[in-house]
C-alpha cells in the first residue's frame, strides 16, 4: 500500500473508531439520563396526583360526615379530575399493595381509604424502548470493536509502508545503490568510525560518453548500462567499501583502509572494471574517469572532502577517459582563482576596469603599419594583470561573453576613429558567432562609432565553421553584407578543412604562430607556409602571419609571399596612447617598421 494511502486509511480508521466509541458512550449515557428523567417524571406525576386527591377529599369531606359513604359518581369525578386509575373508596385498605389515601370525615375521624393503581407512564415507555437501546448499543460496541481492529491493522500497514518509504528514500530506484543523500550519510558514519591508523578515501567515478550510448541504444538501453555498471562496481569494491549513485552518470566509492593501502590503485581497478565490455543486447564499451580525496590528509570534514574529490574529478576529466587523479593542493588553488574571477569579473566589467590593448599589423612589403588587432586586458587592483587565457574561459562559463564581446567591439571601433588610415581587427568568440544577434550588434556598433565598415576586420576560428556549416555560411554572409571583412584566425592549427574556404565569404587567412616558430629549423615549415600563401592567393584571400619575433622569420615570410605580419618583432600589444606615439614616430621617421623600443618610452 502506498504510504500516502496508508496514512489516509489510518487517519480515517482512527477517526471512525473514536466516533464509534464516543457514540457508544453517548448512547449509554443518553439511555441512563433518559431513564432517570422518566423516573423523576413519574414521581412528579404521583406527587401531583396525591395533591389533587387531597384537594378533592377536602372538598367532599362534608359528605362523609352525613352518610359515611361516598357516591360512586363522585368517585368517578375524583378519578377523572386527579387522573388516578381504578380509584376505589374502601373502609379497609386492600392487601394488594395498592396506593392509598385515608379520608377523614367532618369530625376528623377516618371514614375510609381511597385506593388506586400506581402508574408509570414514563418509565414504562423507557422499558419498552430499552431493548431497542440495548440493541443499538450492542451494534455500536461491535462497530467500535471492528473499527479498533481496523485501526490496529492500518497502523501496522502504516509502519510497514513507512519503513519501505524510508528505504526507498535512501536507495536509487534504478540500481538499488544508496542515493546521493544516503551516500553522504554513510560517508559521515565512516569518518566518525575511522581509526587513528586508517585513511578514508572518497572517490567519484564519472562515465564517459553516456550521451552517445543513449543515442545508440535509447533511454532504456542507457538505463541497462547504468545497472550493469552498478553491478560491476559492486564486484570491484574492496571489503567494507560502500558505493552509491550520486548523479545520472556519477558514482561515489567510500572505503577506509590502513596507511599502507594504495588508494589510487584501488580506484584505478574500479575504473578498469567499469571499462570492460558490457553486454546490452550487443557489446557496449564505456569508459570512466575518477578523482578522489582522502581524510585526514586532504580534509577532515565531509563537506571539504567531497568538494576536493569533485576538484580531482574535474582534473581527471581534462586528462581524458581512464584517468584517475588524486586531489592536489594546486587544483584547489586553480579553483580558488576561478572563484575569484567569478566574483570580480562582473564587477570589473561594470566598473570599467577592463581595457583594450592593440598590436600593430604591418605590411610585409615596407613594414608600414596597416592595422591593429584589439586585445582585451584586465589589470586587477590587487592581483595585477590577469591574462585573457585565464579569465575568458571563466567568462564563457558565466555567460558573460556577450557583454565582453560587445564591450570589445564598441571600444575598438570608438578608439579606431583616432587612426583613420588603419583597420581594426576584433576577435569574435565561438559563442558570439553562433548567436544570430551578432549581426545586429555589429550593425549598431558601426552606426554608433561612425567608422566605415571596411575598416573593421572580424576574426573567427576554424572550429566555429565546422559545428554547423549551413548556419555559419548564412551568419558570415550576413556579416559580410554589412561591409565588414572576415578573417579566418589560427589557420592550420585546427581542422584545416579546405572545403569551407570555398563555401564561406572570407577575406583573409591568419597563419598560426606554430608554423612560424619552426622557420629556419625545419624545411617543412617554410614549405607549408608557401602552400598556404599559394592557396590564399588562388582563392583571392590575403595572408597574414602572426607570431613573428625575429628578423630571419620576417625575411623568410616575405620571401614566401605573405601580405601582412604581426608579432613582437614589430610591437607588443599596448594601450591606444602608446600606439598613437608609435604611429607619430613612424611618420617622423623615414624607416619602417618602427622598433619595438618605441613602446617602452
Amino acid at each position: 500500500m502506498p504510504r500516502v494511502q496508508a496514512v489516509r486509511t489510518f487517519s480515517a480508521s482512527r477517526t471512525i473508531a473514536i466516533l464509534a466509541v464516543l457514540a457508544v458512550g453517548a448512547t449509554a449515557l443518553s439511555a441512563g439520563i433518559g431513564y432517570d428523567v422518566a423516573r423523576r417524571s413519574d414521581e412528579s406525576l404521583w406527587s401531583d396526583q396525591r395533591t389533587s386527591l387531597r384537594n378533592a377529599v377536602a372538598e367532599f369531606r362534608s359528605l362523609f360526615g352525613q352518610s359515611g359513604q361516598l357516591d360512586p359518581r363522585f368517585i368517578r369525578m375524583i378519578e377523572q379530575s386527579t387522573g388516578l386509575q381504578n380509584l376505589k373508596f374502601e373502609s379497609e385498605p386492600d392487601a394488594d399493595q395498592r396506593e392509598m389515601q385515608p379520608v377523614l370525615d367532618s369530625l376528623g375521624r377516618i371514614a375510609g381509604f381511597f385506593t388506586w393503581e400506581k402508574t408509570h407512564p414514563a418509565t414504562d415507555t423507557m422499558d419498552r424502548l430499552m431493548p431497542l437501546i440495548i440493541g443499538i448499543v450492542g451494534l455500536l460496541i461491535g462497530f467500535a470493536g471492528y473499527s479498533w481492529w481496523q485501526l490496529r491493522r492500518t497502523r501496522h500497514e502504516l509502519s510497514v509502508t513507512e519503513e519501505l518509504a524510508a528505504q526507498a528514500g535512501d536507495v536509487d530506484k534504478l540500481t538499488g545503490l544508496p542515493n546521493h543523500a544516503k551516500t553522504l550519510e554513510l560517508l559521515d558514519l565512516m569518518l566518525a568510525e575511522r581509526a587513528d591508523n586508517e585513511i578514508t578515501t572518497f572517490a567519484i567515478v564519472e562515465l564517459d560518453g553516456m550521451s552517445d550510448v543513449v543515442a545508440d541504444l535509447g533511454v532504456l538501453g542507457g538505463d541497462e548500462l547504468i545497472v550493469s555498471v552498478a553491478n560491476r562496481l559492486r564486484e570491484a569494491l574492496p571489503p567494507h567499501a560502500r558505493c552509491g549513485r550520486i548523479g545520472s552518470d556519477e558514482f561515489a566509492v567510500t572505503f577506509s583502509a590502513d596507511n599502507g593501502v594504495n588508494a589510487e590503485a584501488v580506484v584505478r581497478g574500479i575504473v578498469e572494471a567499469v571499462g570492460r565490455p558490457h553486454w546490452i543486447e550487443t557489446v557496449v564499451r564505456v569508459s570512466a574517469h575518477a578523482g578522489f580525496a582522502q581524510s585526514p590528509g586532504h580534509a577532515t570534514t565531509r563537506g571539504e572532502l567531497t568538494r576536493r574529490a569533485e576538484l580531482a574529478l574535474r582534473a581527471s576529466a581534462k586528462r581524458g577517459p581512464g584517468a584517475v587523479v588524486p586531489f592536489d593542493p594546486a587544483i584547489d588553488t586553480v579553483s580558488a582563482d576561478q572563484k575569484f574571477i567569478q566574483r570580480e569579473l562582473p564587477r570589473a566589467l561594470s566598473a570599467g576596469e577592463l581595457e583594450l590593448h592593440y598590436q600593430p599589423i604591418v605590411s610585409a612589403q615596407g613594414g608600414r603599419v596597416v592595422g591593429v588587432e584589439a586585445l582585451l586586458r584586465w589589470t586587477h587592483a590587487t592581483r595585477g594583470p590577469i591574462g585573457p587565457a585565464v579569465f575568458i574561459p571563466v567568462a564563457e562559463q558565466m555567460g558573460l561573453m556577450d557583454s565582453l564581446g560587445a564591450f570589445v567591439l564598441r571600444r575598438a571601433l570608438k578608439e579606431a576613429k583616432r587612426w583613420p588610415d588603419l583597420y581594426v581587427a576584433v576577435n569574435l568568440s565561438p559563442l558570439q558567432v553562433r548567436d544570430h544577434a551578432i549581426v545586429d550588434l555589429v550593425r549598431s556598433a558601426l552606426a554608433d562609432s561612425g567608422v566605415p565598415p571596411e575598416r573593421l576586420m572580424l576574426e573567427i576560428t576554424e572550429g566555429v565553421l565546422i559545428d554547423n556549416p549551413e548556419e555559419m555560411v548564412k551568419r558570415i554572409q550576413d556579416l559580410h553584407a554589412l561591409g565588414v571583412r572576415i578573417a579566418l584566425d589560427d589557420f592550420g592549427s585546427g581542422y584545416s578543412n579546405l572545403g569551407y574556404l570555398q563555401r564561406f565569404p572570407l577575406d583573409k587567412l591568419k597563419i598560426d604562430r606554430s608554423f612560424v616558430i619552426v622557420l629556419g629549423n625545419s624545411a617543412n615549415g617554410g614549405v607549408i607556409i608557401q602552400a598556404i600563401v599559394a592557396l590564399g592567393r588562388a582563392l583571392g584571400l590575403s595572408v597574414l602571419v602572426e607570431g613573428v619575433e625575429t628578423e630571419q622569420q620576417r625575411v623568410l615570410l616575405r620571401l614566401a609571399g605573405c601580405d601582412e605580419m604581426q608579432g613582437f618583432l614589430f610591437a607588443k600589444p599596448a594601450p591606444a596612447k602608446t600606439i598613437d606615439r608609435l604611429l607619430e614616430q613612424a611618420k617622423r621617421s623615414a624607416r619602417a617598421p618602427a622598433p619595438a623600443e618605441a613602446l617602452t618610452g
